[in-house]
């Protein structure tokens, strides 16, 4: 199955002030294309990467530096979607069954620095009454830059 975003942005502070911008990935998106794009942007905290993929889960990547920390929404995902394969993969976890809980794996304290806590990033995650655009959302008012986020998604119709 190709992998479908709904949409992909990166996130990433200058002078104490947000800037979120769309991500243009072309053809079908991979973990390794995400992280190259990330390492572009500036950012005194490094860049936050925030994808949405059909409305069935996200993806956080932060790169600070040369290294890029991971968190993946719903662990079960990757029997479905290359690029959620790609995460668990990388995340160096075993593959989850298709009856396995939907549950986040890798570092739920991705962004403790920014403002929102590992226990409530993954309170978030367990919310099965949410769609991932609605979660990612709700990190981005947590971190403070909900408007900006607004906007960027705005932006890519």
């Amino acid at each position: 199955m190709t992998t479908d975003l709904d949409f992909a942005v990166a996130a990433y502070t200058e002078d104490g002030v947000w800037t979120v911008t769309p991500l243009v990935l072309r053809g079908e998106p991979d973990l390794s294309t995400l992280v190259s794009a990330l390492r572009r942007y500036p950012g005194e905290a490094g860049v936050l990467g925030m994808i949405s993929v059909d409305e069935d889960f996200f993806i956080l990547v932060r790169v600070i530096g040369g290294r890029a920390r991971l968190l993946i929404s719903d662990v079960t995902a990757a029997t479905e979607w290359p690029l959620a394969r790609q995460v668990v993969d990388e995340l160096d976890i075993p593959l989850a069954d298709d009856d396995d809980e939907q549950v986040p794996a890798g570092d739920l304290a991705i962004i403790a620095d920014l403002g929102m806590s590992a226990m409530d990033l993954g309170a978030l995650c367990d919310d099965v009454d949410l769609y991932p655009e609605e979660m990612l959302e709700e990190i981005a008012e947590s971190l403070g830059f909900g408007n900006q986020f607004h906007e960027a998604i705005e932006a890519l119709g």
